[in-house]
């Protein structure tokens, strides 16, 4: 008894050394489990919407599509991504996966064509116009061309690109265009059942959705906010600028919608 509760007592002594040891040298080590990480959250949210399908808006040279393979997301995923030189790196990304599609598009709330700027560090390219703010803090952000893009709105994507028997999730990471891009998918929200928002929290692109609107907006339209995740910051004082902003319909609505329709099929995603 005395040696269990002298190496109970050890154990968060050597952690709390340990994460001493790498917090020095510029790292950390956290619990992976859904109350706490965000990852492990989002994966368990995945399980109790059984997610098979996801949508990658916004998803330059496919980022988010290889951190969710490797996070052990295994179902459908298309991504979109309007930038010729972006989209190029997402088909490479995207090449020998048969479960992941790549288009070529942006998403907004028409269809059509627009003008796109592209950023010097193409992440944050935007259909909107940049504000001072966001070049004061990354330089390299700043606006070096247009390219004219084909847009379609989500009710298009949706109709063609999903399974409308399985639940959609849908990841939005467009710069400031989150807001136009789900009006218009407004007769698709029934078969979305939920969303990942990049969102800022201070003012970055000329005419974007602000956090509070966002939390309300999306209030309105049916989605509670289940988890956050930080974003991008201020490097020089540390002031969160950005945000992910995870959004699922309550449980109550799941259940209806699985009444009519929404069937658990093979496991979407496994343990990483």
């Amino acid at each position: 008894m005395a040696l269990n509760l002298g190496l109970s007592r050890l154990a968060p002594q050597a952690i709390m050394t340990v994460r001493r040891l790498l917090r020095r040298a510029g790292y950390d080590v956290v619990r992976y489990h859904h109350t706490v990480h965000p990852v492990a959250r989002m994966l368990r949210l995945f399980e109790q919407y059984h997610v098979r399908q996801l949508f990658d808006v916004g998803a330059n040279v496919g980022q988010f599509g290889a951190f969710m393979r490797k996070s052990g997301y295994l179902g459908k995923l298309v991504s979109f991504e309007p930038l010729s030189a972006a989209f190029a790196h997402l088909q490479r990304q995207a090449a020998g996966d048969p479960d992941w599609t790549v288009v070529h598009m942006g998403l907004g709330d028409f269809s059509g064509e627009a003008a796109i700027n592209i950023a010097g560090n193409s992440e944050s390219s935007s259909f909107l116009n940049m504000l001072p703010r966001h070049t004061e803090v990354m330089p390299s952000s700043g606006y070096v061309g247009k390219e004219t893009v084909p847009i379609r709105t989500l009710d298009e994507v949706v109709e063609q690109y999903t399974d409308p028997s399985q639940p959609l999730f849908v990841k939005l990471d467009t710069q400031g265009f989150e807001k136009k891009i789900v009006q218009g998918g407004r007769r698709s929200l029934a078969r979305i059942c939920g969303f990942k928002l990049e969102v800022s929290v201070d003012p970055l692109y000329e005419g974007e959705t602000l956090l509070p609107e966002m939390v309300e907006f999306m209030a309105d339209h049916g989605y509670q906010l289940m988890g956050v995740e930080p974003g991008w910051s201020n490097e020089a004082t540390g002031q969160m600028l950005q945000l992910e902003g995870v959004f699922f319909r309550p449980v109550l609505t799941l259940r209806e919608r699985k009444e009519a329709g929404w069937f658990p099929g093979p496991p979407s995603s496994r343990s990483p």
